[in-house]
């Protein structure tokens, strides 16, 4: 199948930045600034809700995700055209973002909230939580236990302020909060679902179970998976680190779009 002109053009910006960072060797400073952290972080910026989508954790991610935006994107786009479909793919990782924040939101409230209980307030909280706590690859409680002595001090607190629970507390939200999430996963999940409601009947198949199953059951279980993954953090196909629920957020805004699309494709909400 040729390429189409957009979908082509993506995928040749995602290649440039990826070996473009992966050239200048200091991919943590490129992550800090593009990568899409949660709102808590002291890392977050409005900009990560687009640049994100452009980030990639390593090659192979890459690589995954540019052949499945030309299998999938390229009928997306040649039957919609090139303004509709960047406004599809785009919508689909907005969507990916909008569904992470708000299970994110759901997750942390309750620490939040109890810390509260406990006399901290929101930007002790917020203060503690943006400390950099990590060594080599893992989070580090004695590196929180250290560092966030100065910040205690500022607030004029001592170590007997922070409870055995509220340290934990705290050290669980540095954890949630301090990730970054990359790649177009979510953006090309919604893609997926357009092609399966274009396109039916078409066969699909996984690398690892090379048997033809048509998309229209083929796409939904894919994403059953991703469900059952963000709930129980089993992860069956994909990384343990993929961001699932970025997953069913950019397929579910998919599904609403094309659903909309396809109800009003011959009235005056058709847009060419």
């Amino acid at each position: 199948m040729r390429i189409s002109q957009t979908v082509k053009h993506i995928i040749i910006i995602n290649c440039i930045i990826f070996f473009g960072t992966s050239f200048f060797g200091n991919q943590y400073f490129f992550d800090r600034i593009f990568a899409l952290y949660y709102p808590m972080s002291g890392s977050f910026e409005y900009w990560q809700i687009i640049t994100h989508m452009f980030m990639h954790g390593n090659f192979y991610h890459l690589l995954f995700n540019m052949v499945a935006l030309w299998m999938f994107g390229t009928a997306v786009e040649q039957m919609y055209g090139q303004r509709k479909f960047l406004f599809f793919y785009f919508s689909c990782g907005f969507g990916a973002v909008g569904l992470t924040f708000l299970v994110y939101n759901f997750q942390i409230y309750p620490i939040v909230n109890s810390l509260g209980s406990e006399g901290l307030s929101y930007n002790l909280i917020r203060d503690i939580t943006n400390l950099n706590i990590i060594d080599g690859q893992n989070y580090s409680g004695e590196l929180l236990y250290d560092r966030m002595f100065s910040v205690l001090e500022s607030y004029g607190k001592t170590y007997s302020f922070i409870s055995s629970n509220s340290f934990k507390l705290l050290f669980d939200l540095n954890v949630m909060s301090n990730g970054a999430m990359v790649g177009a996963s979510g953006a090309i999940m919604g893609v997926l679902v357009a092609f399966g409601m274009l396109n039916p009947n078409a066969e699909l198949m996984l690398i690892l179970f090379p048997i033809p199953i048509k998309a229209k059951y083929f796409i939904p279980g894919i994403i059953l998976f991703d469900l059952f993954s963000a709930i129980t953090g089993v992860a069956i196909f994909s990384p343990s680190n993929t961001a699932f629920v970025a997953h069913i957020g950019g397929a579910l805004t998919g599904f609403i779009i094309m659903y909309f699309w396809k109800k009003n494709q011959f009235d005056k909400f058709r847009w060419n």
